[in-house]
């Protein structure tokens, strides 16, 4: 598989300059950053949630732990994580457990948690288990404007 094409198309539609990293099949956000070489807090990780209104997709780096009660507060809402089979539906051009932190070509709210939004640049799951998309966190801002951010994480 290669980057999920709704993502590459909302990519190229923007004229986003990003850089591909392979790497090997990992299993967890973490430990795709180590087998890439590149700092955990710096790995964005997505994280979707639901309710009876609809998806909630939150992000947070790969170094930190949702707080799920914190964001509840937050939205207002009673989200829990969602099945693997809700997932597969809502992010279907993605691999299980590849989906990139970006809601908005989904049609997927979007909260990011503000301490990622700290680091220079992202790396993010493309899609694929395979490949990580390189950007400036100024471009992920960019790409992910009508997302929420706030802080509902906290370091590992």
């Amino acid at each position: 598989m290669a980057i999920a094409i709704t993502l590459r198309e909302y990519l190229q539609n923007h004229g986003v300059s990003f850089d591909v990293i392979d790497h090997r099949r990992t299993d967890s956000t973490l430990h795709t950053a180590e087998a890439a070489h590149i700092p955990g807090d710096r790995m964005a990780k997505s994280v979707l949630l639901g309710d009876d209104e609809s998806y909630l997709l939150a992000v947070i780096p790969a170094t930190h732990r949702l707080e799920l009660e914190q964001l509840k507060q937050l939205t207002g809402r009673k989200l829990s994580l969602i099945s693997e089979d809700e997932l597969q539906q809502a992010f279907a051009d993605c691999e299980t457990g590849a989906v990139p932190p970006t809601g908005m070509p989904y049609g997927i709210e979007t909260l990011v948690d503000a301490s990622l939004l700290k680091q220079p640049d992202l790396y993010f799951e493309s899609g694929d288990h395979g490949k990580l998309i390189h950007i400036s966190v100024d471009t992920f801002r960019e790409i992910e404007s009508d997302a929420i951010v706030a802080e509902f994480s906290r370091h590992l």
